[in-house]
C-alpha cells in the first residue's frame, strides 16, 4: 500500500501523529498497530 504525501496519521493507542513528508510502500507502525487516516477537520461555514 502506498503511503500518500502530506496525510496525517494517528495512533490510536497512544495518540502519536506523524505528517507523511515522503510518499512511499509499506505501513506506518506504532505500538505494534498500524497507524490510521486522521480525518481531515470540516472548515467552518462562511455563511
Amino acid at each position: 500500500m502506498a503511503i500518500p504525501l502530506g496525510k496525517r496519521y494517528v495512533c490510536a493507542a497512544c495518540g502519536t501523529q506523524v505528517l507523511v513528508t515522503k510518499s512511499g510502500e509499506g505501513t506506518l507502525v506504532c505500538c505494534d498497530k498500524d497507524m490510521t487516516l486522521q480525518e481531515a477537520k470540516p472548515l467552518p461555514s462562511s455563511d
